[in-house]
């Protein structure tokens, strides 16, 4: 082989993106949202209608994006679990997992309870689903959950509502879990409606209407947020390390070049935005580029929501 035709790699570490090729790409995604969101003719078709609940959904979904800020706020995370193969045995070990030592208030092991029964047992429950295609799990956490001693009755007017939303009865265990700074509520739901068949939920009501639908319970035991509790609640979200109010008011001000400037006319909210680039910039989803500047990170809400 001729010299000439050698060739010897030289591997090096990747580097990370320059603040040009940042900017850029910052000022291509503000231009499409400009536009409307869309890269090109693409199908109005999403497939977030398709399952019970998607009439109801859109309605909460309209309702959520006019919610003021007095409204009480709660998270709720939701998985599709598959069954088939080893899913079953998986339950298992997830039904153990709710119901280990130590996540109760007073520290002991964790109780199942469903719609009427204070007291259950999991492998009931398991028994019912043996076939099931598949399984939902939902962990809903109010953000005001130091004001509730015991979440069940919290819990089964959720559940109620969501079976008139849906229009079958739902099958349904739960447990409270204490044992960190975060109280919250596990909740396992069989996959199969009323009939027998496959439960499918519309991805709107998954997303967004099971959210509402808890933050309307909670309003109605707390009544609205306070302007103190507000206030409050701002403050810590300026160095919460999940996806904030915060941060999509700072995606609303990314200029044509994907700058953004906290600069606004209240002086409180300017004070709120700075702190909260600031924290964005020591987790590395922000850049001062000149005094008063930024350019936030391109993937800033996926890894806030991993983080969260």
């Amino acid at each position: 082989m001729n010299d000439d035709d050698e060739f010897h790699p030289r591997l090096g570490r990747i580097k990370r993106p320059s603040s040009a090729n940042k900017r850029y790409a910052n000022q291509v995604r503000a231009a499409i949202n400009r536009a409307g969101g869309r890269t090109g003719r693409k199908s109005k078709f999403t497939g977030s209608r398709i399952g019970r609940g998607s009439v109801m959904g859109a309605w909460l979904v309209n309702r959520h994006q006019q919610a003021g800020a007095h409204h009480r706020r709660v998270i709720v995370k939701a998985r599709i679990v598959k069954l088939a193969g080893k899913g079953m045995e998986r339950a298992a070990a997830h039904m153990r997992y709710v119901q280990r030592d130590g996540v109760s208030r007073e520290g002991e092991r964790g109780q199942l309870y469903g719609p009427d029964q204070d007291r259950m047992e999991g492998k009931s429950f398991l028994d019912r689903a043996e076939g099931d295609r598949h399984q939902f799990r939902f962990i809903v956490a109010p953000e005001d959950r130091s004001e509730y001693d015991d979440f069940r009755p919290l819990t089964r007017r959720l559940m109620a509502r969501m079976e008139k939303d849906l229009g079958t009865r739902l099958d349904w265990v739960a447990v409270d879990h204490f044992n960190t700074g975060h109280p919250h509520i596990h909740i396992i739901v069989r996959g199969k409606d009323e009939t027998g068949h496959d439960l499918v939920l519309a991805r709107n009501y998954l997303t967004v209407g099971i959210r509402e639908r808890a933050a309307e319970l909670v309003n109605l035991d707390l009544g609205p947020r306070s302007e103190l509790e507000i206030a409050t609640q701002l403050r810590a979200d300026m160095t919460a390390e999940r996806l904030t109010g915060l941060d999509k008011q700072l995606r609303g001000l990314e200029d044509d070049q994907g700058m953004v400037s906290p600069l606004v006319k209240d002086a409180a909210r300017q004070t709120l935005l700075t702190g909260r680039l600031k924290h964005l910039e020591r987790l590395g989803l922000a850049e001062e580029q000149r005094p008063g500047q930024w350019c936030l990170d391109n993937d800033l809400e996926d890894t806030l929501r991993r983080i969260g």
